[in-house]
């Protein structure tokens, strides 16, 4: 299976390499830190009249009640990258090829390892040989004879992001701020959701684009390095395992498609696993994508793990993905499509295809079987699966 060419569109061309390369442009690493004070200032009225205040330091919202400034913005905590959080990457060193992914918490972890995101790296020296990096880091520095001298920098964010519009089907654009050239990043609802209106993280104004969209910089460094579409087809392994066979623990994630592929074979599309046979151990034991996997007589749904990584990420559905059944015949509802990441009172049963209302306290939900059957396999578990929180903010306009 190839992957189409949906996730570029002409936006702007005359403005992307000033805003990818600009010496007059700061890097989106370049933060402050909470022992720089915020710098806050008016920016424009909201819809209900009252001012909107912004942080030129911190780069984040700062309006407190009744649109008055506040003393700290919302990110004034926030501690910046260092140089150790950025892996330099020379993609000419590894002519086997290199392929990186947005990186997130495992759907199921029983080990006892501290929890992963940011940017997942595979590279290779040579065509077939071994990885000489399987690691992940909070930032990517791309180096290479056909980029600039300092190289071009994917954060975290970005890349979160990324996994997260792909894994519902959306395609991307690079999209620049009118007003300062910012590349934006389209996070929480509005990286499901394509849109003309946007909010600009460098300077804190809207502005409108020339098309409805979803913002990501990691378009524009696609296009930098020449990145070609590559194929993605299913795995050919299968996985048949019991937790007991693994005390070390497993750890369960859906395949996302690499923002930057460079090895010449196919992407593989599946469940990747990792399983311990002992908490001190550095690889694991099993390391690898599979079309099917059973564990402990329970076969795993690859499209449910793939779409509940996202979820569990994703800000605006934090606490409204549940699993449950049609109230009609009974089944187990899995919500596709739109359904998957806009949460609803109403749900249209996949099997009998009646309408059902969500039960309990929180009236808008979004179903995915795949909660409960975790839960199920947590009860065969030699110990409880950690529960990891990557706590993105949520972003209104």
């Amino acid at each position: 299976m190839t992957r189409k060419t949906t996730n570029r569109m002409t936006q702007r061309q005359v403005s992307r390499q000033r805003s990818l390369f600009g010496p007059e442009l700061p890097s989106t690493l370049q933060m402050a830190g909470p022992d720089i004070p915020c710098n806050v200032v008016a920016i424009e009225k909201r819809r209900d009249g009252k001012m909107r205040h912004w942080c030129l330091t911190h780069r984040a919202d700062a309006t407190a009640k009744g649109g008055t400034p506040a003393k700290k913005c919302r990110l004034a905590h926030r501690l910046p990258l260092s140089d150790e959080d950025i892996k330099p990457l020379d993609l000419d060193q590894y002519l086997g090829g290199v392929a990186l992914w947005g990186a997130v918490p495992a759907v199921y972890d029983t080990t006892r390892r501290p929890m992963d995101s940011g940017i997942h790296i595979h590279a290779r020296p040579k065509p077939g040989s071994k990885k000489e990096l399987d690691f992940t880091y909070r930032a990517v520095r791309l180096v290479g004879k056909n980029l600039p001298d300092n190289g071009i920098v994917v954060n975290e964010a970005d890349a979160i992001y990324y996994m997260i519009s792909s894994v519902f089907g959306f395609s991307m654009c690079f999209v620049t701020c009118t007003h300062c050239g910012w590349p934006h990043l389209d996070k929480d609802w509005f990286s499901v959701h394509p849109h003309r209106r946007h909010l600009c993280s460098g300077c804190g104004k809207h502005f409108y684009d020339s098309v409805r969209g979803i913002g990501n910089p990691i378009i524009g460094v696609q296009e930098a390095c020449n990145a070609d579409e590559h194929g993605i087809e299913p795995a050919a392994r299968k996985l048949d395992i019991k937790q007991s066979e693994f005390p070390g623990g497993i750890q369960i994630w859906g395949s996302n498609p690499a923002f930057l592929w460079t090895q010449p074979k196919h992407e593989e599309e599946g469940i990747h696993v990792h399983a311990f046979l002992m908490d001190v151990q550095d690889e694991p034991e099993i390391d690898d994508t599979f079309s099917e996997v059973v564990i402990d007589g329970v076969r795993l749904d690859h499209r449910m793990v793939r779409v509940l990584m996202a979820q569990n990420v994703l800000p605006s559905l934090s606490g409204r993905v549940r699993s449950m059944e049609c109230s009609k015949c009974g089944n187990s509802q899995f919500d596709a499509g739109e359904a998957a990441y806009v949460p609803a009172t109403m749900h249209t049963c996949i099997d009998c295809g009646r309408q059902f209302p969500t039960r309990g306290q929180t009236k808008k939900t979004v179903a995915n079987p795949l909660l409960a059957i975790l839960n199920d396999l947590a009860k065969h578990s030699p110990r409880p699966p950690q529960e990891h929180q990557l706590n993105l903010m949520p972003e209104t306009l």
